[in-house]
């Protein structure tokens, strides 16, 4: 199955409502950009981001983001892998963590998909037991997305979880995706050297706002 997604760097190509390269064209664009750059796939949001990120002929990691009163929001449902995987991924990426949810359990999530779509599954995780969980239900991936975003790993640590990483790949048979806060090209290396099959960067490469914000607040002189 590794060689649905090649080890190398993953471009996240994700913009919210609020956001002025919000909508297809412009993810479309940014995963063009990230192809000719050296990307190895891109990460993408919803059916309609997917479809234009789909012309930069990478292989795509495909969510759907369902926001709720529910803490699970990447793909929450088999609706939401079903129209990701519609929409032409290659890799459905859900939230795999062990918090309440409606619905299907996540590794109940992960076998449906399995069986009836027939498309690997990028786990989304934020500890060991949860990869490991997810790894035993048959996820392709396991990614460390969601560490430090739940109530049980939060932290004012805006470094990598690289310890997760490292225990991960030591422990299971199959790849580990690094992400989360990797935002720099050094950080990127440490993931891979923690033991990383490959890294995902969104924020630091798809997010001109949030990049220029960082350069007001930490270059320009008060």
């Amino acid at each position: 199955m590794t060689t649905i997604l090649p080890r190398g760097l993953i471009v996240s190509c994700q913009a919210r409502a609020d956001n002025p390269l919000h909508g297809p064209m412009f993810m479309g664009a940014m995963a063009l950009a990230a192809r000719d750059g050296g990307a190895v796939a891109i990460r993408a949001n919803g059916p309609d981001d997917i479809v234009a990120v789909k012309q930069a002929g990478l292989p795509v990691i495909g969510i759907y983001k369902i926001f709720s009163d529910n803490p699970v929001y990447i793909t929450p449902s088999f609706a939401a892998a079903q129209a990701v995987v519609a929409a032409g991924a290659e890799i459905v990426g859900l939230d795999c963590t062990s918090r309440p949810r409606d619905g299907l359990s996540a590794s109940a999530l992960i076998t449906r998909i399995r069986e009836e779509l027939g498309v690997a599954i990028f786990a989304d995780v934020s500890n060991l037991e949860e990869g490991q969980a997810a790894a035993d239900c048959g996820a392709s991936f396991i990614a460390t997305t969601l560490s430090g975003y739940t109530a049980a790993t939060q932290s004012d640590s805006q470094a990598p979880d690289l310890a997760l990483v490292e225990a991960l790949a030591r422990k299971l048979s199959i790849p580990v995706i690094a992400e989360g806060r990797y935002n720099t090209p050094a950080l990127v290396r440490q993931g891979f050297d923690a033991g990383a099959h490959a890294v995902v960067v969104g924020t630091m490469i798809t997010n001109p706002r949030a990049i220029t914000s960082l350069f007001v607040s930490q270059g320009v002189p008060a």
